[in-house]
């Protein structure tokens, strides 16, 4: 039951979380968008107005196929989101984009804009694109993705794609919330697959050397050959190992099939219940990660928490005390009676 004592007083519209609890199935994008504003919001007043509203709507969340996509910086990821995006929408789904920008230093927002980056789906009927601040969160995914992707689904987006920031730093974290990881190439990675992260090579469910078309798609077909065998190695004795793909968002070439792939690989999942084990195993990943935060908050909220933590920060920048030395000193008064 949704309480309407419990308002959420920092957004504006938002005056009725029972109206907004009913629009949003509806596939209202102002709803969806005020709503994902809500999950988001850092203000302690929102927090449990925006639990409520997820667990009014959770019934009608789980039902999308959810799809992370990661890649550095430059290889194309707005522009080959797009490119899938659209096919995906004039098919006939409907097509959530989670784009996690980087943040700025100062002010905590987004520096870049996807919907800018992606005319075209933007103004799709079947689309909806909302750009989130990565923040401090790690990973490559905003603090609350898997909320906004909850919601997604509840507004009947049978798609979700979420974008990372592609940092190149702790990218797998996408891996923990997703259904399929797809990893982007670009043309000269066979020059680069030293520098890729192990672990999103090792946690990569499929890979598309992108941009695969003009003078580059000799590149791009080395690239290619060079990352299947570089995926035989990392996967050698788990069986047939992730698919290595060429695409272009420019000609479309290779998407209907990357598609195909996706779609055949998570039916057989489902088939043999490997994807119902993955959705569960994310849960418990994501119960912990939110026991480890609500932990840290109340630590961190305690008054003789808050001084001691500033005199420890003190002691740290004058060099009198090692950062472990504090950290333990600080976790030591949680003991304390």
């Amino acid at each position: 039951m949704l309480d309407p004592s419990r308002q959420p007083r920092s957004l504006a519209g938002v005056t009725d979380l029972r109206e907004l609890a009913e629009a949003l199935p509806t596939g209202d994008r102002r709803a969806l968008a005020r709503a994902i504003t809500l999950v988001e919001s850092r203000r302690d007043s929102d927090a449990d107005a925006a639990e409520q509203l997820l667990t009014a709507l959770l019934p009608g969340t789980g039902n999308s196929l959810r799809i992370g996509i990661t890649g550095a910086p430059g290889v194309g990821k707005s522009t080959f989101i797009e490119a899938l995006g659209l096919q995906l929408c004039n098919a006939g789904h409907k097509v959530a984009v989670l784009a996690v920008d980087p943040s700025s230093s100062r002010t905590g927002g987004s520096i870049l804009g996807d919907k800018t980056r992606m005319p075209e789906l933007s103004r799709h009927a079947n689309a909806f694109i909302r750009p989130s601040p990565g923040g401090e969160t790690l990973g490559g995914v905003a603090a609350r993705t898997r909320e906004a992707m909850l919601l997604c689904e509840a507004a009947g987006h049978d798609i979700v794609l979420i974008e990372t920031i592609g940092t190149g730093q702790s990218e797998v974290a996408v891996h923990s919330m997703v259904d399929y990881f797809l990893l982007l190439l670009s043309p000269a990675a066979g020059d680069e697959l030293q520098g890729i992260k192990r672990g999103v090579m090792e946690l990569a469910d499929g890979v598309l050397v992108h941009k695969a078309d003009g003078d580059l798609a000799p590149a791009a077909d080395r690239a290619a050959q060079q990352c299947l065998l570089a995926m035989r190695v990392l996967h050698a004795g788990e069986g047939e190992p992730p698919a290595v793909l060429l695409g272009s968002s420019v000609t479309g070439k290779g998407l209907p099939e990357l598609w195909q792939t996706i779609e055949r690989q998570l039916t057989a999942r489902r088939a043999d219940g490997r994807f119902a084990e993955r959705r569960s195993h994310q849960a418990g990943e994501w119960l912990e990660s939110a026991v480890r935060e609500r932990l840290l908050a109340e630590f961190l909220a305690e008054p003789a928490v808050q001084q001691a933590m500033a005199t420890a920060h003190e002691q740290v920048a004058r060099g009198t005390l090692l950062p472990t030395a504090a950290a333990r000193r600080l976790l030591a008064m949680r003991r304390s009676p």
